[in-house]
């Protein structure tokens, strides 16, 4: 068959598990386990931001597209992984494995240009708090908002678009899921500018990201140090932690799915499972985080709590 007659093919193979007999169901049952309880940690955070009037502040706005952006990351990844495992197909259409791939990869510069968001926010909140109201007004709050989703959809739109112009000569996706690399693989012609693309696109998520999340902590660093309250150190500290605690999670997980694949002793099943983690650990860490260290969220899931006990 040539690569003419390739390029109308719609269906694709994916690289199953090497999953050993007996161990099927067990490994569907934990990943279920994982899915479930991620949904529900990130809705019920959705839900108390939506119905709460103590928690309508820019903070919270903002902050509601990073439960929304991890909803999004892990349902384009794991049902169709488990639902692979559990029926032994691995077969996936063209067009969705190519809206899984620009999905996930929406997923992991959503949650950069969101970190950097929040991060904007508590620099105005600590370090110009008499001007806070005036700054982070409905309309700026908007503005921030459109810019996250808005740069990650165009950077991502710009990839894709040079991805789908490829033809293809293989039908095989060596991954468990489809993403940009694995798509990548599927032509023989050169891929040489939408790697450029693609490092560019990684580089202007991770400068813009850091850039501000660094300025923004430095700042609000020093305003602590410089006011020399206790109760201001504690301030920043608490509404902090739990953005770098989540920056650091998803870097490192990524710093180790990349690891994975540039040492040749690690196990192509292993290399998958790295792959997974991206986009399983951060949904399900980040609601716990946030519950665990900002007091307002947590004093409102108790108080929610405590009324539906006692009716």
């Amino acid at each position: 068959m040539d690569n003419k007659s390739l390029w109308f093919i719609s269906e694709l193979n994916l690289d199953p598990f090497l999953i050993p007999p007996g161990a099927k169901y067990p490994i569907f049952l934990l990943g279920i386990t994982i899915y479930v309880f991620s949904i529900i940690c990130n809705l019920v955070l959705l839900t108390l931001i939506v119905s709460r009037r103590n928690l309508h502040k820019p903070m919270y706005f903002i902050l509601f597209s990073l439960p929304l952006n991890d909803l999004i990351g892990i349902s384009a990844m794991l049902p169709k992984v488990l639902s692979d495992i559990l029926t032994e197909t691995n077969t996936v259409q063209y067009p969705l494995c190519v809206l899984q791939a620009f999905l996930l990869h929406m997923y992991g510069g959503g949650i950069l240009f969101i970190l950097a968001a929040m991060s904007f926010d508590r620099y105005v909140a600590i370090c110009m708090p008499l001007h806070y109201s005036s700054v982070m007004t409905p309309r700026v709050l908007v503005c921030i908002v459109a810019l996250v989703w808005g740069l990650d959809f165009v950077l991502n739109v710009s990839l894709f678009s040079l991805q789908t112009r490829l033809p293809r000569c293989r039908t095989r996706v060596k991954n468990v899921f489809c993403d940009n690399p694995s798509l990548l693989k599927l032509t023989c012609e050169s891929t040489a500018v939408n790697n450029i693309i693609g490092l560019f696109n990684t580089a202007v998520m991770q400068a813009v990201s850091l850039s501000v999340q660094a300025f923004s902590y430095v700042k609000i660093l020093l305003t602590c140090v410089l006011s020399g309250r206790s109760e201001a150190k504690m301030k920043a500290v608490n509404t902090c932690v739990a953005q770098l605690l989540i920056l650091v999670i998803f870097e490192v997980v990524a710093m180790f799915t990349i690891l994975s694949h540039r040492f040749k002793n690690v196990s192509a099943d292993l290399q998958k499972i790295m792959g997974m983690l991206i986009f399983l650990v951060p949904p399900l860490l980040n609601p716990i985080v946030y519950g665990l260290y900002t007091s307002e969220i947590r004093q409102t899931l108790l108080r929610v709590m405590k009324n539906r006990v006692s009716l």
